[in-house]
């Protein structure tokens, strides 16, 4: 057999493809539920976070999600639950986390938005009154780190606890937000923004008060 021949060559190249192909497939189907149950375990501890359930050791995460968490909604635009359970598992549906904590209800609901440079996501929990924020938890994708990505510090998140949702006389429309920052006009339902972050907190005043919005027929119905 020549091994300096083209052929030898191509047919060498590609034996080696399909062994390295087979290899990593092999491998991500080993690893894939490891993965997946990462995935799951810190979805779970960002809705804890919510609750103000932070620092929470890995082995305690599952458990301590099992005790609070009492079901995930999913709902219609209208309000109106369209599945009792299952709504954890769903990204384009609007789901609603009820939970109880201290045995005090609490519903926490998923946002998403877009900042400077990338996605933005959190869970925002509600007391049962559907006005008063219990908790906040947000993060990233790749905001500029010091200004920007100070979203995802609990310092920052904190700001939001006590907060209303609307503002006095007005139970249609989500008055919470986040203005530039030393610019609170009405610390009811503003949270100062970050120094230096203006276009960051701007995407994260959307996202609070664009994904709050779409719950407020759910808020209704179970006022």
């Amino acid at each position: 057999m020549n091994t300096n021949s083209n052929g030898y060559t191509i047919g060498y190249a590609a034996v080696m493809v399909i062994i390295v192909a087979f290899l990593l497939a092999f491998v991500s189907s080993v690893l894939k539920p490891t993965q997946d149950k990462n995935v799951e375990l810190d979805k779970k501890k960002q809705i804890l976070a919510a609750l103000n359930q932070r620092g929470l050791e890995k082995d305690s995460i599952e458990a301590t999600y099992e005790a609070l968490v009492k079901s995930d909604l999913i709902i219609n635009e209208d309000g109106s639950v369209k599945a009792e359970n299952g709504g954890f598992n769903e990204k384009n549906d609007l789901v609603v986390y009820v939970c109880e904590v201290e045995g005090a209800k609490k519903y926490v609901f998923p946002v998403t938005g877009k900042g400077l440079w990338g996605g933005l996501w959190g869970y925002i929990a509600l007391n049962d009154d559907f006005q008063t924020v219990f908790g906040v938890y947000m993060s990233h994708e790749s905001e500029t780190a010091g200004l920007g990505s100070v979203i995802a510090e609990e310092k920052f998140q904190k700001k939001f606890d006590g907060k209303s949702v609307f503002a006095e006389g007005d139970a249609e429309h989500v008055a919470l937000t986040v203005v530039k920052a030393g610019k609170v006009a009405n610390d009811a339902v503003e949270v100062d923004g970050i120094t230096g972050a203006t276009l960051t907190c701007n995407g994260v005043a959307a996202m609070v008060n664009g994904g709050l919005q779409q719950y407020v027929n759910f808020f209704n119905v179970n006022k």
